[in-house]
Formats: C-alpha cells, sequence, structure tokens
C-alpha cells in the first residue's frame, strides 16, 4: 500500500535518490532492518543522511557495511544492545554505593523482622503441644540476637560500615565529577551539575560502533584499533576512492552546535555535487561557511566527532566536545556538539542541495494518534525522555512532509503503524496493546516488513510494472 506521504508520481529508478534516516535511540534497530530490506531489494541508492541515530545506519552503509548493523552479531541484534545508553559510569558506581550503604542500614531492620518470625514459630509450635522445641527456637535466637546486638558488634559494625559505604559513594562522585570536567573546555556549573547533568552515557554504543567500523576498514589486515582521529580519516579516504563503486554513496550528517547555536552538516559527495554545495550561497555566505564542513577536506578529522555529535541526546547525554581545526572557521575552538530532533527538516533541505530528487525516510515512529489513542505516561526518568523524544520527532517528521510535498519527484516514508519501544528502551519494553514484552531485535524485522509493506513491494514493484507495460498497482491509503 502506499502512505499519504507518498507521492503522485511513481519511483524511477534514474532518479538521483537520497536515503534518509532519522531517529533516535531503539530507532537504529527500526533503520538496520529498512537496510536490510532495501540491500536485498537491490534498492539504488546514491546518497545516504542521518540525523540522531540514523547517523549511525548512514555512516555504514555509506561504506557498504549494513550487515553489521543487523546479522545475529551485529550492533542492534548482539545482547551488548541492552548496555546501550545506560546510565554514566561514575553515577551508576555510585548509586550501587549508596544503595550498598541503604543495605547495611536495613540490617537491623531486618533481624528484628527475623526475630518477630522466630516468636511466631516458636508461639506456634507451643501452641500445638510441643512446648519443648516452640522454648529452643526462642531461646535460642533470643541469645542470637543478644550476642549480635552487644555493644561492640552491630551497633558499632553497622555505622562505621555505613559511612565507608557513602564516602566511596562521595569519592566515586566526586572522581566523575571532575573527570567530566574536561580541561580543555571551561563550564559554569557546580558539582552537582557536573555528576548529574546528562545522566545517560553514549560510551557503550560509540565504542562498539566505531570497533565495528575499524574492523570493517582495516580488513584482513590485523592492525590494533586506531585512535578516533585515524579512524575517520581512514573511514573517509575508503569511501572517497570507492565512492561510484557498487555499495558505496555520499554521505551527509547533521548535529547541533549548542556554542553557536545553529546546526552543523558533515558532507563527503562526489565531485559533480561537491563544489556547488559548498559554495552555494546562504543567508550569508559566511554563514555556510561556519556550517558547513567538506569531510574530504580540512574537516577529515572530523567523522567521529559528527557520528558521536548525533548520538548524544539533548539533556539526556553530555554533549560531544568537538575541537575545531586551527585554519578552519572557527579557530581551533571547541564546541559542544549534540543531535537535535527538529533538525529532520534541515537534513531534508541539505539532500536537496546535494541534488536529489527523490527522497526515502525511513523514521521509527509511528504516526500521530487520533481519538480514543490516550496510553499512560511513563513516569521514570528513562522512560519520561523517551516518550518526550519519540512526540518531538513524530511532530517534526509531519513538518517535514508538509514542508515536501510538490518539491520532490518522490517522497516515500518507511514508518511503523505501531512503535512500543522508546527510544532509550534498548532493554525492551511491556506493551499493554499487544500484552507482551517488545526488543530492539523485534524493532529490526519490523523495519524490514515494513520496507516491503510500504515501499517495496507497492512503489518499487508497482513502477517496475509500470516500466514493462503492466498496470500500475492502485494506490491505497494505509
Amino acid at each position: 500500500m502506499i502512505t499519504p506521504e507518498s507521492p503522485d508520481r511513481q519511483y524511477s529508478t534514474r532518479l538521483r535518490t537520497a536515503l534518509i534516516l532519522t531517529g533516535s535511540g531503539t530507532g537504529g534497530a527500526y533503520h538496520a532492518g529498512v537496510l536490510r530490506a532495501l540491500h536485498e531489494a537491490g534498492i539504488r541508492v546514491d546518497l545516504v543522511a542521518g540525523r540522531g541515530i540514523g547517523a549511525l545506519g548512514a555512516v555504514f552503509t555509506a561504506v557498504d557495511g549494513g550487515p553489521r548493523l543487523w546479522e545475529e552479531t551485529g550492533i542492534w541484534r548482539s545482547p551488548s544492545a541492552r548496555r546501550y545508553y545506560g546510565a554514566k559510569p561514575a553515577l551508576r558506581a555510585a548509586g550501587w554505593a549508596l544503595a550498598a550503604a541503604a543495605a547495611i542500614l536495613a540490617i537491623p531492620l531486618a533481624l528484628l523482622a527475623l526475630s518477630v518470625v522466630a516468636a511466631l514459630v516458636g508461639l506456634l509450635l507451643t501452641l500445638v503441644g510441643l512446648d519443648g522445641p516452640g522454648a529452643q527456637v526462642s531461646a535460642w535466637y533470643s541469645g542470637w540476637m543478644t550476642r549480635l546486638f552487644a555493644p561492640a558488634v552491630l551497633p558499632t559494625l553497622i555505622p562505621r560500615l555505613a559511612l565507608l559505604a557513602l564516602l566511596v559513594a562521595a569519592g566515586i562522585a566526586a572522581a566523575g565529577a571532575f573527570a567530566g570536567r574536561r580541561a580543555k573546555r571551561r563550564a559554569h556549573h557546580g558539582f552537582a551539575a557536573r555528576l548529574l547533568g546528562g545522566p545517560f552515557s553514549t560510551a557503550a554504543l560509540l565504542d562498539r560502533s566505531t570497533s565495528e567500523l575499524w574492523t570493517l576498514i582495516r580488513g584482513a589486515a590485523p592492525a590494533a584499533a586506531a585512535p578516533p582521529v585515524e579512524l575517520a580519516r581512514r573511514y573517509l579516504e575508503v569511501l572517497a576512492e570507492n565512492l561510484g563503486q557498487p555499495g558505496f554513496r555520499e554521505l551527509i550528517i547533521t548535529a547541533h552546535d549548542l556554542d553557536a547555536r545553529r546546526d552543523l552538516v558533515f558532507a563527503l559527495l562526489a565531485g559533480a555535487h561537491r563544489s556547488h554545495y559548498f559554495t552555494r550561497p546562504g543567508p550569508a555566505h559566511a554563514i555556510r561557511q561556519v556550517e558547513a564542513f567538506d569531510l574530504t577536506g580540512a574537516a577529515r578529522d572530523h567523522g567521529v566527532d559528527a557520528l558521536a555529535a548525533a548520538l548524544a541526546l539533548p539533556v539526556a547525554c553530555e554533549p560531544h566536545l568537538a575541537r575545531f581545526a586551527p585554519e578552519g572557521p572557527w579557530r581551533g575552538e571547541t564546541h559542544r556538539l549534540c543531535d537535535r530532533p527538529g533538525a529532520l527538516l534541515r537534513l531534508l533541505e541539505e539532500v536537496a542541495a546535494a541534488g536529489a530528487e527523490q527522497i526515502i525516510i525511513a523514521a521509527p515512529v509511528a504516526p500521530p494518534a487520533g481519538p480514543h489513542e490516550l496510553t499512560a505516561g511513563r513516569a521514570d526518568l528513562r522512560g519520561a525522555a523517551a516518550e518526550a523524544l519519540a512526540t518531538f520527532e513524530t511532530a517534526a517528521l509531519r513538518d517535514v512532509v508538509e514542508h515536501a510535498a510538490g518539491r520532490f519527484a518522490g517522497l516515500f516514508v518507511i514508518r511503523p503503524l505501531h512503535n512500543p519501544l522508546g527510544p532509550l528502551d534498548f532493554g525492551g519494553t511491556y506493551d499493554g496493546r499487544s500484552d507482551r514484552t517488545h526488543t530492539p531485535a523485534e524493532l529490526v524485522d519490523r523495519g524490514y516488513e515494513d520496507a516491503y509493506r510500504l515501499f517495496i513491494e507497492p512503489i518499487v514493484a508497482g513502477a517496475e510494472r509500470g516500466e514493462t507495460g503492466r498496470p500500475h498497482a492502485a494506490p491505497g491509503i494505509t
């Protein structure tokens, strides 16, 4: 079937096609399923662009590395996916230390509760006529409690152990706060803000992604893992040298600069489109220079920076610190970069400037709700943040579809009818509508099925039938 976002004109393999991946967190699993379906169907894509978690899919797809996203041991099906966007290590360790302190302080209460149970057991034994065993149980437990609560035992040990656990928690928190301060960038906020600000970490996902990228581009050579700058250079060299070859595509990634208060665009384009893309006039020529970065030029060291910035959720994660080249427009400054959920419209404008004639958008967000579709809000921090992100992205997708009407030869949207997973539900979540738990691995399969159901079978196959003289598939509305 054809969605309401699909155009009247049919899909054509002769047009310059851009694939836009948009979403946050677990949405990358949905992208992986869509990419697998497009790969199997042999869909031609000239340019792949991404924002948020879509940048991850774009980076791998550009160098024909999509299978590392959807394979059983890949990024989105691996059991390690549960650790993506986990709490910051210092915050998690301090939390465990505080939990240990609470558990230590609860020991006397637990023993008192056991004394009540022992007294009840002794009473029951007495009531059934077992006076001897009942008295023995009561006497044994009373003696044991007397020894434990002697001045030199629990009354002395419990406060000391609890204090030790609290000191460990404070030490871990202090180490994490000052480690997060980073000497290369000053920040005007206090100790608590450095500890609690941005409670979730992108480290696990970024480490896994860069490790997979290095394995992909190094080939069979048993080389040690490269630092981020070297990895970025090697990756971009491979991509630039192979543009035009099967499986290799041009690349655009967007991120938001909190310091400059503007979106940044990192792009690697073929020569035919590159010169116009980076020199085209904007509201002012200087503005284009500070926003658009050519990954084949001075910005070649920022490939990993672009990915890390796109993965950093606003507020929920610490911004990624990127130091620009001294010869660039920012003169060696260090800026705070993160994702912007509403940047899909900017990304659409960028792919249009790169010469895209028809667009495929893969988004993990369900259509807007109607009457009698209310759901209970989530009160936990992870769930509340995920719920807000999902609603922002749904609204952004609607605005993009409205804005792009009539501007392209084709605009095709692949999205789920229902997605119970929030952007931060990497461990899965219970869905009341289906009365079961859904996981990111299942979201990979859903993206695969949706790509066939909404795009490949009705649109691509319909266009092929039309080109061979057969009737086009009748459009429908989902």
